[in-house]
Protein backbone atom coordinates (compact mmCIF):
# COMPACT_ATOMS: atom_id res chain seq x y z
CA UNK A 1 0.00 0.00 0.00
CA UNK A 2 1.43 3.78 -0.82
CA UNK A 3 2.01 5.95 1.32
CA UNK A 4 -0.08 8.85 1.27
CA UNK A 5 1.66 11.74 -0.26
CA UNK A 6 1.02 14.48 2.64
CA UNK A 7 0.03 15.60 5.63
CA UNK A 8 -3.27 14.55 6.96
CA UNK A 9 -6.32 17.04 7.05
CA UNK A 10 -5.41 20.19 9.26
CA UNK A 11 -1.57 18.56 9.57
CA UNK A 12 1.21 20.48 8.76
CA UNK A 13 -0.21 23.70 9.17
CA UNK A 14 0.76 26.50 11.96
CA UNK A 15 -0.64 25.47 15.30
CA UNK A 16 -2.30 28.52 16.48
CA UNK A 17 -1.34 29.55 20.21
CA UNK A 18 -2.85 27.24 22.79
CA UNK A 19 -2.85 24.45 20.28
CA UNK A 20 -0.98 21.39 20.10
CA UNK A 21 1.41 20.32 17.58
CA UNK A 22 0.34 18.22 14.87
CA UNK A 23 -3.49 18.53 16.42
CA UNK A 24 -5.76 18.82 13.56
CA UNK A 25 -6.76 23.12 13.20
CA UNK A 26 -10.37 23.82 14.15
CA UNK A 27 -13.15 23.54 11.06
CA UNK A 28 -14.06 27.42 10.25
CA UNK A 29 -17.37 28.22 10.95
CA UNK A 30 -20.31 27.11 8.68
CA UNK A 31 -21.58 30.66 6.92
CA UNK A 32 -24.50 32.75 8.06
CA UNK A 33 -27.72 31.93 6.24
CA UNK A 34 -31.16 33.57 6.36
CA UNK A 35 -33.68 31.12 7.28
CA UNK A 36 -36.03 29.56 4.46
CA UNK A 37 -38.63 31.98 3.83
CA UNK A 38 -42.01 30.42 4.31
CA UNK A 39 -43.59 27.78 1.56
CA UNK A 40 -47.04 26.52 1.74
CA UNK A 41 -47.45 22.72 2.34
CA UNK A 42 -49.83 22.86 -0.49
CA UNK A 43 -52.73 21.04 2.05
CA UNK A 44 -55.94 20.43 0.59
CA UNK A 45 -59.15 22.11 2.92
CA UNK A 46 -61.99 19.85 2.09
CA UNK A 47 -65.01 21.76 2.65
CA UNK A 48 -66.97 20.91 5.61
CA UNK A 49 -70.57 22.22 4.39
CA UNK A 50 -70.88 24.52 7.52
CA UNK A 51 -69.58 28.32 6.26
CA UNK A 52 -67.91 29.25 9.69
CA UNK A 53 -65.90 25.92 10.01
CA UNK A 54 -65.16 26.56 6.75
CA UNK A 55 -63.95 30.16 7.36
CA UNK A 56 -61.44 28.60 10.39
CA UNK A 57 -60.13 25.71 8.43
CA UNK A 58 -59.37 28.54 5.44
CA UNK A 59 -57.73 30.66 8.03
CA UNK A 60 -54.76 27.60 8.17
CA UNK A 61 -53.76 29.12 5.07
CA UNK A 62 -52.20 31.91 6.91
CA UNK A 63 -49.86 30.02 8.29
CA UNK A 64 -47.79 29.24 4.90
CA UNK A 65 -46.91 32.48 4.63
CA UNK A 66 -45.76 33.03 8.32
CA UNK A 67 -42.58 32.26 9.58
CA UNK A 68 -42.59 28.84 12.23
CA UNK A 69 -42.56 31.60 15.02
CA UNK A 70 -46.04 32.87 14.08
CA UNK A 71 -47.78 29.62 12.97
CA UNK A 72 -48.98 29.04 16.91
CA UNK A 73 -51.11 31.89 17.17
CA UNK A 74 -52.65 31.25 13.72
CA UNK A 75 -52.98 27.15 15.33
CA UNK A 76 -54.01 28.38 18.46
CA UNK A 77 -57.05 30.95 17.07
CA UNK A 78 -58.25 27.80 14.43
CA UNK A 79 -58.76 25.46 17.81
CA UNK A 80 -60.59 28.08 19.95
CA UNK A 81 -63.00 28.87 17.19
CA UNK A 82 -63.15 25.18 16.53
CA UNK A 83 -63.85 24.30 20.07
CA UNK A 84 -66.44 27.12 20.53
CA UNK A 85 -68.12 26.00 17.44
CA UNK A 86 -68.43 22.78 19.46
CA UNK A 87 -69.56 24.17 22.66
CA UNK A 88 -72.01 25.69 20.82
CA UNK A 89 -73.61 22.29 18.98
CA UNK A 90 -73.91 21.51 22.71
CA UNK A 91 -75.70 24.68 24.29
CA UNK A 92 -78.32 24.75 21.34
CA UNK A 93 -81.76 23.71 23.04
CA UNK A 94 -83.27 20.19 21.86
CA UNK A 95 -86.05 20.98 18.49
CA UNK A 96 -88.94 21.54 20.11
CA UNK A 97 -91.68 18.65 19.08
CA UNK A 98 -94.91 17.17 20.32
CA UNK A 99 -95.10 16.47 23.97
CA UNK A 100 -93.86 12.55 24.58
CA UNK A 101 -97.48 10.59 25.29
CA UNK A 102 -97.71 9.70 29.01
CA UNK A 103 -96.07 6.01 30.49
CA UNK A 104 -98.61 3.28 30.09
CA UNK A 105 -99.57 1.82 33.21
CA UNK A 106 -98.43 -1.55 33.64
CA UNK A 107 -100.57 -4.15 35.88
CA UNK A 108 -97.78 -4.54 38.53
CA UNK A 109 -97.60 -0.81 38.95
CA UNK A 110 -100.64 -0.47 41.02
CA UNK A 111 -100.50 -1.62 44.39
CA UNK A 112 -103.53 -2.03 47.11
Amino acid sequence: MAAPAGPGPGLGREPGPGALPGAPAPAAPPPASEPAAPRPLGVERTPTGDPATDELLTRLADADHLPADGHQEVYEDVHRGLRDALTALDARPAPQGPPAPPATPHAYDHRS
